[in-house]
């Protein structure tokens, strides 16, 4: 189910150049992105964000991240379902990120994010997993379970399958919490394939953390 397609060009910057904010929840600005406009490429969106331009806005994106924790001396933590630790891997995979990166779940079903998260789970019954709610859920068990100050967490549908009318394909809610502050929610509607989907997630998350730092 994972997505394969080649990646289209794409002359607008990052997979963040064609997200849709969508009204109605507590939106947060989006962070420029360090490296600018690129010229498309064949980044496939597996693994680690390693591979074309994209992945050099990422990169960017998380020695943005990593040089505000460290001079503030901070931690983050992460909770991901539909990216599936995407989001901790990405910070991982930049040398010394222990300094800064405590931990992160994998909360892939309902029961997980009720188990580990503290997610009621009358709220994934009333609202949906792909919910407002549950994101802000998400990110504050986070952010409780852990040594960190700042936390994000994402819950989505990435495709091809399980899209509504209410939550098709690519919505996505992310919430960010942060120790002593408001917690923050933004629902995107990412478009292209699963792959694309995850990887427009992973840069909004890391880009929305910055500006709380």
């Amino acid at each position: 189910r994972e997505g394969h397609r080649r990646r289209p060009r794409d002359r607008g910057g990052s997979a963040l150049s064609a997200v849709h904010l969508v009204p109605g929840a507590a939106l947060l600005p989006r962070w420029p992105l360090a490296d600018g406009p690129h010229r498309g490429g064949r980044g496939r969106g597996r693994g680690r964000a390693q591979h074309g331009p994209a992945a050099m806005t990422t990169e960017a994106l998380v020695q943005q991240l990593a040089q505000a924790l460290t001079q503030r001396g901070w931690m983050m933590a992460t909770a991901e379902s539909c990216t599936g630790g995407l989001i901790a891997a990405t910070c991982t995979d930049l040398a010394g990120s222990s300094v800064w990166f405590d931990r992160g779940v994998v909360t892939y079903s309902n029961q997980a994010k009720v188990d580990l998260l503290g997610v009621p789970p009358e709220l994934i019954a009333q609202h949906g997993a792909v919910s407002e709610p549950v994101a802000r859920a998400m990110a504050q068990g986070i952010l409780a379970r852990s040594q960190a100050q700042v936390a994000v967490a994402v819950t989505g549908v990435a495709g091809p399958g399980g899209g509504s009318p209410d939550k098709p394909v690519g919505t996505v809610w992310l919430a960010w919490a942060q120790t002593g502050g408001p917690t923050l929610a933004l629902r995107i509607q990412a478009p292209g394939d699963r792959a694309q989907v995850r990887w427009a997630t992973v840069q909004q998350a890391l880009a929305g953390l910055i500006p709380l730092i």
